[in-house]
């Protein structure tokens, strides 16, 4: 691909990463279609609604496929995460999901960019930090322990899906920590979606006193290098508004938005 422009990349985007589906399912958890949408069951933080369209759905029949989501869920007595895009059809679509129940989350960008010049390039690191790929649960449990602190909720169960993700398929999904001494100080993932060009890159909340230290662009380096050694020529990133200036830096570009709107019954 040599044009990077963004209506290109989102394309990309739209063809290869969405519906988003979990590849392989892991243990636990079920994947459930319903016309053009995907639920996915039994995750480590309730259910997730995707899709790659909503096949011209609107009016009264868009509002039967939300409220038949609420339903699923209600019984099971589970939030979901509806994963609405800004590009969306319908243009109505938020209000709706608004009306049924749903409440949006923080707006997050959607960032494309190439792997190339990334992967070339080699992390570097504070002095006394140092960069580790982990899969054990005493790692992971020491990601979710620090998750938990930086955001103020119990994310305790983000080691049970990144565990579940390793034992489905070693090869789908790398971790990596970065650590002083003993302690975790960030962490950050990248998955290799099947049958895609891309690699896309989570995580990367880091410890306030260890910011600003070059700490996340390293993460995002060194896996980067990563993508690019499993031939991954594009990057993905969901970015918050404080890591979408430097994803900016490393030549990404905004395609779109993605805002979660969560039923909790």
């Amino acid at each position: 691909m040599t044009d990077l422009d963004a209506t290109t990349l989102r394309a990309a985007y739209d063809a290869q990463l969405r519906p988003g589906l979990p590849d392989p399912v892991p243990d636990g958890a079920r994947v459930e279609q319903d016309g053009p949408l995907f639920r996915v069951l039994g995750l480590d933080r309730g259910g997730l609604v995707t899709y790659r369209d909503l096949g011209g759905l609107g009016g009264a029949e868009l509002d039967a496929l939300i409220a038949r989501q609420v339903a699923v869920f209600q019984e099971r007595a589970e939030p979901v995460e509806w994963k609405l895009h800004g590009h969306d059809e319908p243009a109505d679509l938020p209000q709706r999901l608004r009306a049924a129940g749903f409440v949006p989350e923080d707006e997050e960008s959607v960032v494309v960019g190439p792997v190339a010049p990334l992967a070339s390039a080699l992390p570097v690191v504070p002095e006394g930090v140092r960069l580790r790929e982990v899969t054990s649960r005493a790692d992971l449990d020491r990601i979710a322990a620090l998750e938990t602190l930086l955001w103020g909720r119990d994310l305790s169960g983000l080691a049970d899906g990144l565990e579940r993700e390793v034992a489905a398929d070693p090869q789908a999904i790398t971790v990596v920590v970065a650590e002083a001494g003993e302690s975790v100080v960030s962490a950050g993932w990248v998955r290799y979606p099947t049958g895609s060009t891309f690699a896309t890159l989570w995580g990367g909340s880091t410890d306030p006193q260890w910011r600003r230290q070059g700490i996340y662009r390293a993460l995002v380096t060194y896996r980067a290098r990563l993508a690019g050694q499993r031939d991954r020529t594009l990057l993905q990133v969901d970015a918050s508004d404080e890591s979408r200036p430097l994803l900016g830096r490393l030549g990404l570009v905004p395609v779109t938005t993605t805002t979660p709107y969560v039923y909790t019954p």
